[in-house]
């Protein structure tokens, strides 16, 4: 089969802002075949299987024989040049290459007029090798792509002022400053300012995380609506992102070493069969044997020992599982890739944007004792106050309220606080809606309503409200604890001042994650782990509602790599399932990689061995019991087709194989191994897994 250069070559990627550079992040997600035209693999494939089907389309018509073989020798030339000039260049360093065997044993079919044979085993190998182009190059595209995240340019602060600097000339102990919006352009340590950043490339997280002084923040994070003054911790050449290129880079170049022994395997069939085919022909000369039959018997012994049937023993299976896989949801990268699948001993999850939704929602309105509010009017006023506002928190406030059919009133002087939260005059009441670590806590302020402020005075919307204390501030503490001890993210809702009752918002477990994870115990025998950069409680809550009990949360990409070997440290076969690119690195070290088409980066889908194109999880448990199926079927068709190999090929050794009989016996194993791996083509297949996944 067609070697392809597995070689990421990240030392030599573009440097950010550097020409060549791919395009910015926040693009449509490419197609898997986006720029394959590009590859000459690709090319050269196309057009033999167009010549090949030109030609037995003309065969089957009744065409003249010099048209057809015209178009069969043509289909030759296209898919087999680069293969045989690849075997050539293998001999002058002393490696007899299959790929070179199989172009032999087609030209041999041809010689002996069965040029249909040897097209087709051009075919089969061209288009083996252009799937493995387009998914290296895929691979490397998106691991280059993935400086993008972060920024070319910062913002440096010196003695003389505010400098532009290049990203990439940032060095450690600089002082940058980061507005609203923009990307960070280092790993630092906050000194000043507050602010929310989005980190969930990174770490996970679903939700942005509130950043003060002391604070770390990393390269290519989303800052929200406050400025930060960060300090310099690492280098570019050591960021998170830097280092996930690496971790992808080395584990994808890890798998690759796996296809040495496949590759000894070969270069020894190869040796035995072109020996074989020699002798075949020398031998029977030195007693007298005519050399036309010499030739046919060897030319005979080279097509039934011609691994054909052996190939297509193993491709139909797994690309009609292929086939039936995308249909419903699932897209499979490559025959390997579905093998693979279907050794899978043990998964583990993602968990946001994988086992959940990856958007909050509002899980819970409790009103304070001393309140006098019921649910709905706090819900309700604390809408109002957040619907001018951008953050998740907010719009999934407003969003519930809007789902429970409530009249949000309307507000006036709307403000906001980095990093504190929202606050607004409804309906001649001050409502303010934000982080209970900074509500709670804030500096003594007048909590009077917006009218009236003299001159804007200190209760004007967007200042720091009233520190809170007193026996209000215990009841309104215990009820954010007892939240956030259950994994939620608690919001406090003040009415002029005094705490009226807190939101608690999660993130939204998918639809079918218990029954998928449910299937997945049953099926693999191992009991499904979660392995996430969120915290813990919130980890433990999904966790709970899905039905997985061994949880290891708050890591990054490097400690997610580590429990990934951890994991497969005694020979197991771990498939994860994740979404985003803090999952990249991890799923190019699992044994198999599957991603969420819908929510995942451009990296996690290009890293992946197979993308759920539906987002569900259910999909999961029944890929798998499909590629076991297909296993089964590839072993099945294994034995068919090496039983007819052995008969024919000791017929033709130890007596006497009419080539006709032979061609036969051939074509009839091909036939009977194809047709039986394309039972995977029926949707009952796929029925069948999923029942039984």
């Amino acid at each position: 089969m067609p070697r392809v250069d597995t070689d990421l070559r990240v030392a030599s990627r573009p440097r950010p802002g550097s020409p060549g550079r791919p395009s910015a992040p926040g693009r449509a997600a490419p197609s898997w075949w986006r720029g394959a035209w590009t590859l000459p693999e690709v090319r050269w494939a196309a057009a033999a299987t167009a010549l090949f089907a030109l030609g037995g389309a003309a065969q089957l018509a009744g065409a003249p024989p010099w048209l057809w073989w015209g178009l069969y020798l043509a289909c030759y030339a296209a898919g087999g040049w680069e293969p045989g000039w690849s075997g050539l260049r293998a001999l002058r360093e002393r490696t007899l290459d299959v790929d070179l065997l199989m172009v032999v044993a087609a030209i041999g079919a041809a010689a002996i007029g069965q040029v249909f044979d040897g097209a087709l085993l051009i075919v089969i190998f061209a288009t083996s090798g252009a799937l493995e182009a387009v998914a290296t190059k895929r691979t490397e595209d998106s691991v280059r792509g993935l400086l993008d995240l972060a920024p070319d340019r910062a913002t440096r602060l010196t003695g003389a002022g505010e400098e532009p600097v290049e990203a990439s000339a940032l060095e450690v102990g600089d002082l940058i400053l980061v507005r609203p919006g923009e990307r960070i352009g280092a790993d630092g340590q906050v000194v000043g300012g507050v602010s929310e950043v989005d980190q969930a490339g990174i770490t996970g997280e679903g939700l942005p995380v509130d950043k003060g002084p002391g604070d770390e923040v990393f390269a290519g994070t989303l800052n929200g609506t406050g400025a930060l003054r960060v300090r310099v911790t690492r280098p570019a050449s050591d960021t998170v992102i830097a280092r996930i290129v690496s971790l992808v880079a080395r584990a994808s170049a890890t798998k690759a070493r796996t296809q040495l022994f496949i590759e000894k395997v070969e270069q020894r069939y190869s040796v035995v069969m072109v020996a074989a085919t020699v002798a075949l022909f020398a031998v029977p000369l030195l007693w007298g044997v005519p050399p036309q039959d010499s030739l046919l018997r060897a030319m005979t012994f080279m097509i039934v020992a011609s691994p054909c049937a052996v190939v297509l023993a193993t491709m139909p299976p797994l690309l009609a599982a292929i086939a039936t896989a995308g249909r419903h949801g699932v897209l499979v990268k490559s025959a390997v890739v579905m093998e693979r699948l279907g050794t899978v001993d043990r998964t583990a999850f993602d968990k946001t944007g994988t086992l959940t939704e990856g958007r909050p929602q509002l899980g819970a309105v409790r009103g304070l004792a001393g309140a006098g509010m019921g649910e709905d009017e706090l819900l309700a006023l604390a809408a109002a106050a957040e619907v001018g506002s951008q953050h998740p928190l907010g719009r999934a406030v407003v969003r519930a309220a809007r789902e429970a059919g409530l009249a949000i009133p309307e507000a006036e002087e709307f403000g906001s606080a980095p990093g504190r939260g929202v606050r607004a005059l409804v309906g001649g009441r001050l409502v303010e809606v934000g982080s209970p670590a900074r509500l709670l806590t804030g500096p003594a302020a007048s909590p009077a309503p917006v009218s009236g402020a003299e001159g804007g005075g200190p209760g004007r919307a967007g200042e720091a409200g009233g520190a809170v204390r007193g026996p209000v501030a215990s009841e309104v503490e215990g009820v954010v604890a007892e939240l956030e001890n259950d994994g939620l993210s608690a919001v406090v809702v003040l009415v002029d001042g005094v705490p009226a009752g807190v939101l608690a918002l999660s993130d939204r477990v998918r639809p079918g994650a218990a029954g998928a994870v449910a299937r997945l115990r049953d099926l693999t025998a191992a009991p499904p782990v979660l392995l996430t950069g969120d915290n813990a409680p919130a980890a433990r809550r999904v966790a709970a509602e899905v039905g997985i009990g061994d949880v290891r949360a708050g890591l990054l990409p490097e400690d997610k790599v580590a429990a990934v070997h951890d994991l497969q440290a005694n020979g197991g076969r771990l498939a994860l399932i994740g979404d985003g690119v803090n999952d990249a690195p991890a799923m190019a070290a699992a044994h198999i990689g599957l991603a969420m088409g819908g929510t995942g980066s451009d990296l996690a889908l290009d890293t992946a061995d197979a993308v759920l194109t539906r987002d569900e999880p259910a999909a999961v448990p029944a890929v798998l019991a499909l590629a076991r199926r297909a296993r089964r079927l590839v072993v099945a068709n294994l034995v068919i087709a090496a039983t007819f190999i052995g008969v024919l090929v000791a017929w033709d050794l130890f007596g006497d194989l009419p080539l006709p009989l032979g061609v036969a016996g051939h074509e009839g194993s091909t036939v009977l191994v194809g047709l039986n791996g394309l039972r995977l083509l029926r949707d009952a297949a796929w029925r069948r897994a999923a029942s039984s996944g």
